[in-house]
């Protein structure tokens, strides 16, 4: 590899998370970037990367299963009235270059490829950040423009008619453990509560390590969580949840979300505390 395949994010010197920009991966798992391991400064990886169950699941990044009928989240496609069906519709998203690297972050430019050619170019802004000894911030931001000159719009299977299923867009697949995570939010607990809800944070919490999720912006907190607790544990934000998203030519779409990585099992309101703490100005 050489250095502009990968980066490292480290947080007072230790490092928390390794981000991966080229993978080497099949065509069928919609090649992107992707951040793992992702580690709590004890070094409990929190990250899976092509787990058996799922293995177009890659740690974290952002996936979107339909960019105009096109896939990058990878495994098979949602079809309205046909379901699961394996097509060869796979995008990728590739890197062009890191704009600014530092050790606690940086960013990057992508672009979102097809068959018919680019359609979106991406800047996405990565950094880590310390909270206390045994907590820090991994704060998230992408910035998608549609660079065809045609409109695009991005879907989900639940747009598709798979009720539930409003996947894509900024996804983070956890550690799977012989128990499945407890997941909460400030006013809701259990993945059947929380699950396409609008929260302004969301936690997971294993053996050991808690995961807290915060949309940073007014945009991203209408996004309502995709949340898998029992199936498998994993956690994102549904951009194409009631109905498919928009992007005109030129336009921009951006979405920030600053996730707690912590070291022992959370309650309410040290979640909430640290969530204050990550994402204030």
């Amino acid at each position: 590899m050489t250095s502009d395949d990968f980066a490292v994010l480290r947080v007072a010197g230790r490092p928390v998370g390794r981000y991966v920009t080229r993978p080497e991966l099949p065509h069928r798992l919609s090649p992107r970037p992707y951040l793992h391991p992702v580690t709590t400064l004890a070094g409990t990886a929190v990250t899976e990367l092509s787990p058996a169950d799922h293995t177009h699941h890659l740690g974290v990044g952002v996936a979107v299963p339909d960019v105009e009928g096109h896939n990058f989240w990878g495994g098979r496609t949602y079809v309205r009235d046909r379901g699961s069906t394996e097509l060869d519709n796979h995008g990728s998203q590739r890197h062009t270059g890191f704009q600014l690297r530092d050790p606690d972050g940086f960013v990057e430019e992508l672009r979102w490829i097809a068959a018919p050619g680019e359609l979106l170019r991406e800047r996405r802004t990565v950094a880590a950040t310390g909270l206390t000894d045994t907590a820090w911030a991994l704060d998230f931001t992408f910035s998608l423009t549609n660079v065809t000159k045609a409109p695009l719009s991005i879907g989900s299977p639940a747009t598709n008619g798979r009720p539930g299923a409003a996947y894509g867009g900024f996804f983070w697949r956890a550690r799977k453990e012989e128990s499945e995570p407890d997941v909460f939010s400030s006013s809701a607990e259990g993945e059947a509560a929380v699950h396409g809800r609008r929260a302004d944070w969301l936690a997971l919490a294993g053996a050991g390590w808690t995961l807290v999720f915060a949309g940073a912006t007014e945009a991203t907190r209408g996004d309502p969580w995709f949340v898998r607790t029992a199936e498998y544990p994993g956690v994102g934000s549904s951009l194409a949840h009631d109905a498919r998203l928009p992007v005109p030519p030129g336009e921009t779409v951006v979405r920030r979300v600053v996730t707690v990585v912590a070291d022992g099992r959370l309650g309410r309101d040290d979640a909430a505390a640290l969530v204050r703490k990550a994402v204030s100005p």
